[in-house]
């Protein structure tokens, strides 16, 4: 059903109140991929600039009262001025909204990170682990 669904092709841009925004969302719908919003309130930049890319259509067989929801990468600004990558599931309409990434110059640093760049998982960063 879904593989014959195109994915959003562009990377959506958001500040640390709207990716709260989104995962307490995530979070109240109980979808798969989300990060604790606890955990995210202590470590995400402040004033940060985080980054979605749509992977994949991601549905819950088990719960059809639910759509398919987007599952993005997503690049997280910490505090620590890292960049970290974890997944996060997305309504359609929701992503739609976000802001997308116009210019080359930021959009490309972006994509050759999501491309094997190198970012540790929020996983490997929460246990100390290198990149």
């Amino acid at each position: 059903m879904n593989a014959e669904r195109a994915l959003p092709g562009d990377l959506m841009a958001v500040d640390t109140p709207e990716l709260l925004r989104l995962e307490e969302r995530a979070a109240d719908l109980r979808l798969s991929q989300r990060l604790d919003q606890a955990w995210l309130r202590v470590h995400a930049a402040p004033d940060g600039r985080h980054y979605l890319r749509a992977v994949l259509w991601h549905a819950l067989s088990h719960r059809p009262e639910l759509p398919a929801q987007l599952r993005c990468e997503l690049v997280l600004e910490l505090r620590t001025g890292e960049q970290v990558l974890s997944l996060l599931d997305v309504l359609p309409e929701e992503f739609e909204r976000l802001s997308a990434v116009t210019s080359r110059d930021e959009g490309l640093p972006v994509a050759r990170l999501l491309g094997g760049g190198g970012l540790r998982s929020v996983r490997e960063y929460k246990e100390g682990l290198p990149g």
